[in-house]
């Protein structure tokens, strides 16, 4: 006599329903758990998922205060075991991307339309804080490109950068001191999931407007016009450059362009040879020093080549009494801040992560953003503006054998030298020079490989991209930025009310329910709608799943035939994660419905938030029955088909 199977593996497929032996697990409500406790819990997993107060935990007083002082202050864990080995590294590291840092902190300046010399200083005073306060080891701080071109284009729509130049240099700090405080308070509250909003596709395609945007702008420099456009767009930027035809200088174009292949070239070597990576990190310097001997031995002013002129000797002045906190620019400078803030987080944040990466270790991120807010609130008050971790600077820091946060120690020790006694030296550097160095920095950000792998992965992002791209080139570059994040988020909202939905089938000879779109081989079971749904269920999409799952059934009512009727509608639920009570509504609406019909409703696999509010809002027992409820499909399947065939024999037997 043959046992009867209770194995799990065990089944078997019989005329015309699909019957499974297998056994049934119940389906149990999560732990009573009071509304404090709960709170608690999803207020640690939003704002702590790192669980940073995890390391604390069974630690002495005095054991506490030390992982305290270093998570504040995590210079505190690599100081103490530095070593002189360790210096060798980061001496040559810091020397190497200061080389880099003071062209590019005089270029950057210019493209913000300020004066030089704060370019500099903004790349003496924040690398120190960030010596202390940051946690890469690779992050090489200072100005950047894009959050250069942003506060410079967003302060000069208002307060004109020539008639009004002090004026503009209070609203740039006052700007800096606004985005540091937003930079903080976002690490601080644990918020740092707000700049995630930011996708790659948007960056993309953001970066590489900019750098269009910037290159054009250095046309000024490279062609030697004086009277050009203040608008970033590109037909008004190409439009200034043809109507100036007449102060083009032909003196300038041919230095002009002669740096920039010779930049190019360099970057170009780096590439081939990673190993030669100081070529690219040291020709803008080198640019420099002979492009400003051979100015000053020709005498560049006398043939028509604008020269950065005298620069103020010193380090960096106080700058705090120069903060606006009131007057009619207040709004201005908070958005500026705003903006560029979030910019420069972004990539900072996004650099560090990247090296982290490449090196094997943890990157807190919201430590980041504390130390970038901070950096920059310390930075206004010493006359610098916006800065951030470089990509190009944190590359060479990276490749030149950086080993910590004392490169950037290095890098400003040098940038101080240099502002104590080298500033006379760059009074004929030519501005032409500078605006190829910004070309060369910027063209990196042009991806188009990366652009590439969007468009085969996922055409909606490419199109994100594309708006992104030509809303900064044709229209404005905040514009062209909040067009890209409306279209994303645009395309979160279109995901939650309208959450993705299958119909699912048996792969022949097991107990597995998967897609019939995807899977050819999975087949109906007469008798069983089994749907999967792919989402939180929540008051944005119960409407649409309420009127497809209905739009199923009546599919399925057209097609039945005498030996096939629908009896159960099973709702797979596995990756529901939650619901509120609008969703919990969705299931007396479709028990209703479906009883009129004379069709059962099945649910399977209700996870802990689900079946708990379901259990809740059952108080009469009617829509969450036990008998109704299974972990899998398999079961559900089997044991609903079991009971049918039971009930179909009980009645034979009676007539």
């Amino acid at each position: 006599m043959d046992e009867p199977s209770t194995s799990t593996s065990n089944n078997a497929i019989r005329s015309d329903l699909v019957e499974i032996t297998l056994d049934v697990h119940q389906v149990v409500p999560p732990p009573d758990v009071s509304t404090l406790q709960t709170i608690k819990f999803k207020l640690k997993e939003t704002f702590f998922p790192d669980d940073p107060i995890r390391q604390f935990k069974g630690k002495t007083l005095k054991t506490k205060l030390i992982l305290g002082a270093q998570y504040f202050f995590p210079i505190l864990q690599w100081l103490p075991n530095y070593s002189l080995k360790l210096f060798k590294s980061d001496l040559v590291a810091g020397l190497t991307i200061a080389s880099l840092a003071i062209p590019q902190g005089i270029s950057y300046a210019k493209l913000a339309t300020l004066p030089p010399i704060i370019g500099l200083y903004s790349s003496f005073v924040p690398p120190l804080v960030y010596v202390v306060l940051g946690s890469s080891r690779d992050l090489a701080v200072g100005p950047v490109s894009i959050a250069s071109l942003v506060m410079g284009f967003m302060i000069a729509e208002e307060v004109s950068p020539t008639t009004q130049s002090d004026l503009f240099i209070q609203l740039a700090f006052t700007s800096t001191f606004f985005a540091g405080i937003f930079q903080a308070a976002l690490g601080i509250l644990r918020l740092g999931f707000i700049i995630d909003f930011l996708s790659k596709a948007i960056l993309i395609g953001f970066t590489a407007g900019a750098a269009v945007i910037v290159s054009l702008q250095q046309l000024k420099s490279l062609l030697g016009i004086t009277h050009f456009t203040k608008q970033m767009a590109i037909i008004p930027v190409m439009r200034s450059v043809f109507d100036n035809m007449h102060e083009w200088s032909w003196e300038t174009i041919v230095m002009g362009a002669s740096f920039l292949v010779i930049l190019l070239f360099a970057r170009q070597v780096s590439i081939w040879k990673p190993q030669l990576f100081w070529v690219s990190a040291g020709a803008p310097l080198a640019c420099v020093i002979i492009s400003t001997i051979f100015t000053f031995v020709i005498k560049g002013q006398k043939h028509n080549i604008s020269i950065i002129g005298k620069l103020q000797q010193g380090i960096n002045p106080a700058s705090a009494n120069m903060l606006l906190f009131s007057g009619d620019y207040l709004g201005l400078t908070v958005k500026t801040g705003i903006v560029s803030g979030i910019l420069a987080l972004t990539e900072g944040i996004a650099v560090g992560r990247t090296f982290a990466t490449l090196r094997n270790y943890k990157l807190d991120g919201n430590k980041e953003m504390m130390a970038i807010g901070f950096m920059n609130m310390v930075g206004s008050t010493t006359s610098c503006y916006v800065t951030t971790g470089s990509f190009s600077r944190s590359a060479v820091n990276h490749n030149a054998g950086a080993k910590t946060a004392m490169s950037n120690l290095v890098m400003a020790v040098t940038v101080m030298v240099t502002l104590l006694f080298l500033m006379p030296l760059f009074r004929f550097t030519p501005n032409a020079v500078l605006g190829a160095i910004i070309i060369a920095a910027v063209v990196g950000l042009i991806d188009i490989p990366a652009a590439y792998l969007i468009w085969k992965l996922d055409k909606f992002d490419f199109i994100v991209l594309l708006t992104a791209f030509f809303g900064v080139i044709f229209i404005s570059v905040q514009y062209g930025l909040a067009i890209a994040v409306g279209l994303s988020i645009f395309r979160i909202l279109l995901q939650v009310t309208r959450p993705k939905t299958a119909m699912l089938g048996n792969i022949p000879a097991t107990d597995i329910y998967r897609n019939l779109h995807h899977y050819k081989e999975a087949t109906r079971v007469p008798g069983f709608l089994i749907l999967s749904i792919e989402a939180p269920i929540n008051f944005a999409n119960i409407t649409y799943l309420h009127e497809r799952i209905l739009r199923w059934i009546e599919e399925e009512e057209d097609t039945k035939t005498e030996n096939s009727c629908l009896q159960y509608v099973i709702l797979e639920l596995s990756a529901v994660s939650s619901i509120d009570t609008s969703g919990v509504s969705l299931f007396k609406e479709l028990k209703g419905t479906l009883k009129i019909k004379g069709v059962e409703l099945i649910l399977v696999n209700p996870l802990a938030e689900v079946i708990g509010k379901l259990k809740k809002a059952d108080e009469d027992n009617d829509f969450v029955r036990s008998d109704y409820l299974f972990l899998t499909v398999g079961e559900a399947v089997a044991a609903l088909s079991s009971a049918t065939k039971s009930q179909s024999q009980t009645i034979e037997e009676i007539e």
